[in-house]
């Protein structure tokens, strides 16, 4: 305060060490008497005042209005201020105190509010919405509803009437520069740098190349010749001679060189492999391990130790070569089927097509049932029914393999139950273990159903650009959303702001403060509570009266006509009610408070000298009534 008043009395023009003027200070309704006493202590001892005096705001404002002709000496005040609201009686000019009610709610609570809301419903534009806009925005668009619930269902309806009552705030909003296409002559440029570009890549592999067959023709001679010279050997010594400084240790591996490096000469040339290289390693592991094949008897010990060994890494290296033929026959039968397909898309493209889009249809219909199975969820996202027939997701029913699984679990331990456990005493007892993997069988499915599905999509992808692959799985709170969710450029609607809703639900809360967690009545219910303190003699002068709006929070439009309907819920059938607005409810206070200082001050002021000498304490029973009709006199 101390600094408020120093910037008011500066900019008033009032120089020197004291003020030398007598002051009038307004405050609201039942203002606690510590308030008014250090207030009392600031302007007497720091400010040097020569006297004081208090007042009522409200019944500043109600008396300028009276005189006005605006409302009458006997009514209701309702002055809705910044962050309180009070309704004071008034009988024949006079406040009357004792009926005067209070609500801790204003337009502060209304604008931190929408304030709140707005930032709650548009987090990317938490920085915009600043507490000024919001003030802003507040005293531009908001109102009253006169029935709160009928206007609710005018928006949750929607149409034409919620869009003619919806205000859009429009943000800053620079659109992104528009690429102009290219000409002719660039794109000829381009083009022609790009293939520019292309021919020095082909070179260059074409280079890189020819020196490849070169190092392998260099690489298939030196084994040639080494083979030779192997050859024109007379004796394993002279062979051991020869094969020290190549690095081999024997004839098979130099052999095993050659055909591995004549097989790579033949791909770099884009010749057709001779023969099946897994037939190849069939036919050369004979050779690789020649003690397997020879009895134990024509064997020393050191020898049959190593046909063990022999043993051991020849069915390692026959297993090896089995996968490996494997793998060469799927990649063949792959080769041969996508060549038919090839051949049945050039036949009848669109018939090609089309069975290309039933395949994938059907492929994703069966990987999304697989997985409700899994998840336990119905198609639509609902969870799967339990039926006795057994139709519920995976969550809720067994399988034949987990049935099984179960089986084989309940019997074991059925069988360790026994009075003597042999279990584990035969062989085929350790069989049970694999027959008890859990949903072995299903990891593979689901993974071939998986791949063929992306198969098929990329597929599709490739020959029609116009297809859009399905990304959402009907699996209800179970699915998971997407990693990445494509986002195109923003518009001038993203950075769009719109009141509906809040435009009235806001300002309810002088209504229904319960809707922003304050256990208060609203400004309606304490015109009726004031009404019901007021002495009986009283009552039907006021209720004879007129309600007074006052208060910056009372500009908002229809509060008016809220505050009629409510009140005559409270009043008899046919009586009579006048709610007025304030003629400037922001300066009507000033102006009643002026006209009070110029005529009726001395009479309810008090000087330094008296609040020296009875000190703070006294200001609890200073007299805040003063006489409305007063100001004429």
């Amino acid at each position: 305060m101390e600094c408020i008043l120093d910037y008011a009395f500066d900019r008033m023009g009032v120089d020197g060490a004291g003020i030398e003027h007598p002051v009038l200070l307004t405050e609201g309704a039942l203002n606690p008497p510590s308030s008014r006493s250090r207030m009392a202590e600031l302007l007497f001892e720091t400010y040097g005042v020569p006297s004081l005096a208090f007042g009522i705001d409200g019944v500043f404002g109600y008396a300028h209005n009276q005189k006005q002709g605006v409302c009458e000496r006997d009514g209701l005040l309702v002055n809705m201020g910044h962050q309180t609201s009070h309704v004071i009686p008034i009988v024949a000019g006079e406040p009357v105190l004792e009926a005067a009610c209070r609500t801790p709610v204003g337009g502060f609570q209304v604008t931190s509010y929408l304030k709140r809301l707005l930032s709650l419903q548009y987090p990317y534009h938490v920085s915009s919405i600043t507490w000024e806009k919001a003030e802003e925005l507040k005293q531009e668009h908001c109102y009253i509803a006169e029935d709160y619930h009928e206007e609710l269902s005018i928006f949750e309806k929607g149409g034409s009437d919620a869009e003619a009552k919806t205000r859009y705030w429009q943000l800053l909003w620079t659109p992104p520069a528009q690429k102009e296409q290219p000409s002719e002559e660039e794109l000829a440029r381009k083009a022609a740098i790009k293939e520019k570009q292309g021919q020095r890549l082909r070179d260059m592999a074409n280079a890189k190349r020819e020196s490849k067959i070169a190092d392998l023709e260099a690489n298939v001679q030196g084994l040639e010749y080494l083979l030779q010279e192997l050859d024109d050997a007379e004796d394993e010594k002279q062979e051991s001679s020869i094969l020290l400084p190549s690095g081999y240790n024997s004839r098979l591996e130099v052999q095993a060189a050659l055909t591995k490096v004549s097989a790579s000469l033949r791909k770099a040339k884009g010749q057709p492999a001779e023969t099946n290289p897994a037939e190849e390693d069939m036919i050369s592991l004979s050779e690789r391990y020649p003690l397997v094949d020879i009895p134990n008897s024509q064997l020393t010990a050191e020898q049959i130790k190593e046909k063990k060994k022999q043993k051991f890494l020849k069915m390692t290296a026959e297993g090896r070569a089995r996968a490996k033929q494997r793998r060469h026959e799927l990649s063949l039968q792959r080769e041969r089927e996508q060549q038919l397909e090839e051949d049945r898309r050039l036949a009848n493209p669109e018939a090609y097509l089309e069975e290309l889009r039933s395949r994938q249809a059907e492929q994703q219909a069966k990987v999304e049932q697989r997985k409700r199975q899994k998840t336990g969820v119905g198609p639509g996202g609902t969870p799967a029914l339990v039926s006795t027939g057994g139709t519920g997701g995976r969550g809720e029913r067994l399988n034949a393999v987990q049935k099984e699984r179960l089986k084989l679990l309940t019997t074991a331990a059925f069988d360790r139950g026994k009075e003597e456990d042999t279990f584990g005493m035969h062989d085929e007892d350790w069989q049970l273990y694999k027959r008890m993997s859990k949903d072995a069988d299903d990891v593979d499915e689901a993974d071939d159903e998986d791949a063929e599905l992306a198969r098929l999509t990329s597929r599709l992808q490739e020959l029609d650009p116009t297809f859009v692959p399905s990304t959402t799985s009907n699996l209800g709170a179970h699915a998971s959303a997407p990693d990445s969710l494509q986002q195109g450029p923003l518009t001038a609607e993203d950075f769009r702001i719109s009141l509906g809703v809040e435009r009235f639900r806001c300002p309810e809360i002088t209504m229904q403060p319960a809707m922003i967690g304050v256990d208060q009545a609203g400004v309606a219910e304490i015109v009726s509570v004031a009404l019901r303190r007021l002495p009986p003699q009283f009552r039907s002068q006021v209720l004879n009266g007129s309600i007074l709006l006052t208060g910056g929070s009372s500009l908002f439009e229809g509060l008016d006509m809220r505050m009629l309907a409510e009140v005559r819920k409270t009043r008899a059938l046919g009586s009579q009610i006048k709610v007025v607005r304030a003629l400037n409810p922001l300066l009507d206070a000033w102006r009643g408070a002026s006209t009070f200082a110029s005529k009726s001050f001395e009479k309810y002021s008090f000087t330094k000298a008296d609040y020296e000498e009875r000190g703070p304490e006294w200001l609890r029973y200073y007299n805040l009534k003063y006489s409305v009709g007063g100001f004429s006199a």
